[in-house]
């Protein structure tokens, strides 16, 4: 970060507050609602032949039903491996194997467990504002030290802290706003 020219600071600021809100908003797909979607289980990491592997990389996902997923590994010899890392991550689906490939049908969810996953949105959006606030930050100190540095005025300053805060205002409301959509999401039966 240190070698940011600061012409362009704001697009730095930009880019890197944009890739936090896809970053959450990629979380948030893996958090599930009650319905079956392959962006639950895609992102499971599996340990293929020592390495480790996203689902997606070893199998198709797909939904024939609204409440199944179906994985079907492209690598039958990885079916055990892909059962047991399904078993292990915290989606809460239990696969059925039937040999060939494995059913994971998604169970409905249970009040409780849907106030847990809106507390779990809840952190994950926090932990995005406090990564949002990071970049604030950084950005703010290469400013003052470009000012201090006589690279720019002190009036350009005031305005790139002012510009990079209204920057930041903008993206945690963007941040607020995808998580009110997910905890409605998550609460509606």
């Amino acid at each position: 970060m240190a070698n940011v020219d600061i012409t362009e600071l704001m697009d730095f600021v930009e880019e890197h507050m944009m890739k936090t809100e896809d970053s959450l908003k990629n979380n948030f797909a893996a958090i599930r609602t009650g319905k079956a979607s392959p962006s639950l289980v895609e992102n499971i990491t599996v340990d293929y032949y020592g390495t480790p592997t996203r689902l997606r990389d070893l199998a198709g996902i797909s939904t024939p039903e609204p409440r199944l997923l179906v994985v079907q590994p492209w690598d039958k010899s990885a079916l055990a491996a892909i059962e047991k890392a399904i078993l292990s991550s915290n989606v809460g689906i239990t696969p059925m194997n039937d040999g060939k490939l494995l059913r994971l049908p998604v169970p409905e969810l249970s009040q409780e467990r849907r106030a847990a996953l809106s507390k779990q949105a809840k952190a994950e959006t926090e932990d995005a504002k406090v990564a949002l606030r990071n970049i604030r930050r950084d950005a703010n100190e290469i400013a003052k030290k470009a000012q201090k540095d006589s690279e720019i005025t002190e009036d350009e300053l005031k305005k790139m802290l002012d510009d990079i805060q209204k920057t930041t205002d903008r993206y945690i409301a963007a941040l607020d706003a995808a998580l009110a959509v997910k905890e409605k999401e998550l609460m509606t039966v």
